[in-house]
């Protein structure tokens, strides 16, 4: 576990585990205002603007990414396929709630869901009631953000504070949740922010509280070697410093790296669910959206994006 993380850490949108999610609303509002957009998040840039992590704002800018391949080509590659994986990441998940509501699910839960704009954003059906877990100043940034600019949800919204390590299927019922609906569960951008065993326990919690035909999806964790991960930290920061950027975070500093860490489609197959995974990289390449790296290792793993359905 690194050391910036601890069993009863906190944050809000700008630090620690907070600030990623600034990093991937980021590339959605990137990813809007390209010419064919894989995924089109009109809020994005609104939540971005004012977060105050530095760096990740600078994503918002195309200039970036050229002034970056004016000093280091190879950069510049990794900063647009950062931004394409979540692009793709987005469409899939996107498309996965289209196919939940489309088969008459009319409850969701988005886990960890950070700067996550779905209920204010997809076209969801009369009657879908969405509940949103988070840290509380996570939520409350959000909420204050879209209030400000007459940001209105499109599915009757229920934000849920607290902390996925605490007791958050209580909170998450006292918040109105139906265990006895189907439901459909998203979580995206959050199993490599938990130690192995906290992920079974999720798991085994979201099984507990779901009704027959309800469905999940997640994506999994990705894994880098640390000299290329430390190799490209030192190439970043030698750029930085020559443009005068904000030093990027190591993301990897915040996530456990854990051996022991389960299969997810696997696991879900062995309790009470139907599973299939889609290797991301796969999806990248179907949507036109893959580049090659040249910082890229051969033995770096892509995460994959897992969907199943409780049976």
């Amino acid at each position: 576990m690194s050391g910036l993380r601890s069993d009863d850490d906190t944050w809000d949108i700008a630090t620690s585990v907070g600030s990623t999610a600034v990093m991937v609303a980021a590339a959605r509002a990137y990813e809007t205002d390209q010419p064919d957009p894989l995924i089109r998040d009109p809020y994005a840039r609104i939540l971005v603007q004012n977060a105050g992590t530095g760096i990740w704002e600078g994503l918002l800018d195309g200039a970036v990414t050229d002034k970056l391949a004016e000093v280091d080509a190879d950069m510049a590659a990794l900063f647009t396929s950062m931004r394409n994986y979540q692009a793709v990441r987005t469409h899939f998940f996107d498309a996965f709630f289209a196919d939940a509501t489309a088969a008459g699910i009319r409850q969701i839960v988005i886990l960890a869901s950070g700067l996550d704009s779905r209920a204010y954003r997809l076209d969801w059906p009369a009657g879908t009631r969405l509940f949103e877990i988070d840290q509380p100043l996570v939520l409350q940034y959000k909420a204050d953000i879209l209030a400000q600019h007459g940001v209105t949800a499109s599915a009757e919204r229920h934000e849920v504070p607290v902390d996925l390590r605490a007791d958050w299927p209580a909170a998450l019922q006292t918040a109105g949740f139906e265990r006895d609906a189907p439901t459909a569960w998203l979580a995206e951008g959050l199993l490599m922010y938990l130690p192995a065993d906290a992920q079974d326990r999720l798991f085994t919690q979201i099984g507990e509280l779901s009704a027959p035909g309800s469905r999940i999806a997640a994506e999994t964790m990705r894994t880098q070697a640390d000299h290329r991960r430390e190799q490209i930290r030192e190439r970043f920061a030698a750029v930085a410093a020559k443009l005068g950027m904000p030093e990027m975070p190591d993301v990897a500093e915040l996530t456990y790296d854990d051996p022991d860490r389960a299969d997810l489609a696997l696991w879900l197959d062995a309790h009470g669910w139907r599973a299939r995974a889609v290797d991301s990289q796969d999806e990248m390449r179907r949507l036109d959206r893959w580049i090659d790296v040249a910082l890229r290792s051969d033995t770096d793993s892509f995460s994959s994006f897992v969907t199943a359905e409780r049976i």
